[in-house]
């Protein structure tokens, strides 16, 4: 009885902590976004043609831009805490619906590289723990720093020019292919061609840490009591390695992988702006360019929660899993 109150306890203070910092964000960015330069009412009169005071105060008025900085806080944080994120005054139509819109596939490219990112940082690490110390341990060491320092924006242009322009191998941009009249399958095999550059370009970074750390794991494990016995039963170096080492290697790694996975969507952002695909990273990229404050601060809220909320997901699974952590936390 006691485990499950102390679990009930640290769940409790997880989510209390996490609703505090989701409050602290909202406030934060919403004086960062106020802060920077440009006038959001002078962007829309430039694009409709008319940049008179009075066209510019009516804007200012309709959105409550004239209104002082603490009241308009007060006011977004009232609408916030009903679920309203606002109303883009640029494109006229909520932020939730804009939102709502492209959320689907930037969790499409982000789930798609993080999968990605598992399966060739797991395989690549397996790899350069078996044959430690050897020519294949230094190639992948070295490739996973070389990726690591990369950055992804420049490793994204340098696919478009291999892969797409002179190889003519994978689209260039978007999402998929413009009026093509496709349905069914077919939709989904152009949706998937579009998926394949941004998503192996954004999992890059994450093969390399993930490879990194399954190499440690596993040749902090293989040196443990029962992997001796394993190997003195006469089990098989491959049934070792699958079943004993790697099995257990694979805690850290995945533990990493929950953490980091909220982040994903924030390193989309760049990812979405190089390859032209519709996902709040350009919609973030979008609201910048013409000063839409209330969506930019719709995204950032949006994408601040997903990672707050896989770290508190993360954290409550490991107290499911492991009472210590409850009692001790």
């Amino acid at each position: 009885m006691t485990g499950v109150l102390a679990r009930v306890a640290f769940v409790s203070r997880r989510l209390v902590k996490a609703i505090v910092v989701i409050f602290a964000i909202i406030v934060l960015n919403f004086f960062l976004v106020r802060m920077t330069p440009g006038d959001p009412a002078l962007v829309i009169a430039g694009e409709a043609g008319a940049a008179d005071q009075k066209f510019m105060d009516d804007l200012r008025h309709e959105f409550g831009l004239d209104q002082p900085l603490w009241k308009q806080l007060a006011v977004y944080l009232g609408h916030v805490a009903q679920g309203d994120l606002g109303f883009s005054y640029r494109q006229r139509l909520p932020v939730t619906q804009l939102i709502a819109d492209r959320l689907p596939q930037t969790l499409l490219l982000t789930g798609t590289a993080m999968a990605i990112a598992l399966a060739l940082g797991i395989a690549f690490g397996t790899m350069a723990a078996m044959y430690a110390g050897r020519m294949a341990d230094t190639m992948i060491t070295v490739l996973a720093l070389l990726v690591f320092a990369t950055p992804s924006f420049w490793l994204g242009l340098m696919a478009i020019l291999l892969f797409s322009v002179k190889l003519d191998w994978l689209p260039l941009f978007g999402m998929a292919t413009v009026d093509s009249g496709l349905h069914g399958l077919a939709l989904a095999a152009d949706i998937g061609r579009h998926l394949i550059l941004p998503a192996v370009t954004l999992g890059l970074f994450f093969v390399a840490i993930y490879a990194r750390l399954t190499r440690a794991a596993m040749l902090e494990v293989r040196e443990l009591d029962f992997v001796r016995t394993a190997r003195a039963k006469g089990l098989g170096e491959r049934r070792v390695v699958v079943r004993h080492i790697l099995r257990n290697a694979l805690l850290p790694v995945v533990s990493y992988a929950g953490l980091q996975a909220g982040y994903l969507v924030g390193g989309a952002v760049l990812i979405e702006t190089v390859f032209a695909w519709p996902g709040i990273g350009r919609l973030a990229y979008e609201a910048v360019v013409g000063r839409d404050y209330t969506v930019l601060l719709g995204v950032l809220i949006i994408t601040s929660i997903m990672v707050i909320a896989f770290n508190a997901l993360t954290d409550i699974v490991y107290v499911l899993v492991d009472p210590r952590i409850g009692s001790t936390g």
